[in-house]
């Protein structure tokens, strides 16, 4: 009997971390990043923030830090959300914001949402990051901060002269693809960026102010397609949680049967 109570014990301890970890994981899986995650020094760039909400509440504002390395140059409008930028003393823009407008209920749970912009990379190699800070409809305010192994890590672009890996978007945890949408009207569209040189000689591909905005899609406000890879991922956590969940109930009414009698 004790070695019964014993294993009904372990399985009950068992099921419930693992019904723990799973939760944790599916949280812990969707992140907001900001793409492409590789970029080419000197390049004119369009950069896109990818917001998922990860809680049960709709996501109603998202502020997004411009490291000082960057020059924010072009946001894209997006109907449903309010958009404002800060400024320095210098007058360059140190932060973004978006924020529900009119009769858009925000980033429902399940959603994402991706909102772009323009901005001229450093001439020089850098690792830039990009702190945001998402905040609910509850008032509640998730900080990506964090380092890249932290609970809320901010996203990294690597700003690299090596032609090769400029635009190129590499995914975090099967998630967090290199989406850009929107399309942007600038004025500025035939300005050129300076050229890059490595060792001497002009990188073959430069990357101008119109290369930028010409590269996009019409954008959609509030997106209502869910990301397919982390709603599977969401599915089948809450599947093998509930699973758990319910031999952790098992095992522990097993238990207190037994210690009963």
């Amino acid at each position: 009997m004790k070695k019964t109570s014993w294993l009904s014990k372990l399985t009950s301890t068992v099921a419930a971390g693992a019904a723990a970890f799973m939760l944790f994981a599916s949280f812990a899986s969707a992140h907001v990043t900001v793409n492409p995650s590789n970029a080419q020094t000197g390049a004119w760039q369009m950069y896109t923030i990818k917001v998922p909400s990860e809680k049960e509440l709709p996501t109603t504002k998202i502020t997004l830090k411009v490291p000082k390395e960057v020059t924010f140059k072009q946001y894209q409008p997006l109907t449903g959300w309010k958009i404002s930028t800060e400024k320095n003393d210098s007058k360059e823009v140190t932060s973004i914001t978006w924020e529900v407008d009119g009769d858009n209920q925000g980033i429902l749970a399940g959603q994402f949402q991706q909102f772009n912009f323009v901005a001229q990379n450093p001439k020089n190699e850098a690792e830039v990051a990009w702190d945001a800070f998402q905040y609910y409809s509850d008032g509640s305010i998730v900080e990506w901060t964090g380092q890249p192994d932290d609970n809320n890590p901010h996203s990294i672009t690597t700003i690299s002269e090596d032609p090769a890996v400029a635009g190129n978007a590499a995914a975090s945890d099967g998630h967090d693809s290199a989406g850009t949408a929107g399309s942007t009207s600038g004025s500025a569209s035939n300005d050129t960026a300076s050229d890059t040189v490595t060792d001497g000689k002009k990188a073959n591909d430069d990357t101008t102010l119109g290369d930028a905005l010409s590269d996009t899609v019409t954008g959609q406000p509030n997106n209502t397609d869910t990301d397919t890879g982390t709603l599977k991922l969401q599915q089948a956590t809450l599947i093998v949680s509930i699973l758990a969940l319910i031999m952790s109930f098992l095992g522990i009414a097993l238990a207190t049967r037994r210690k009963k009698r």
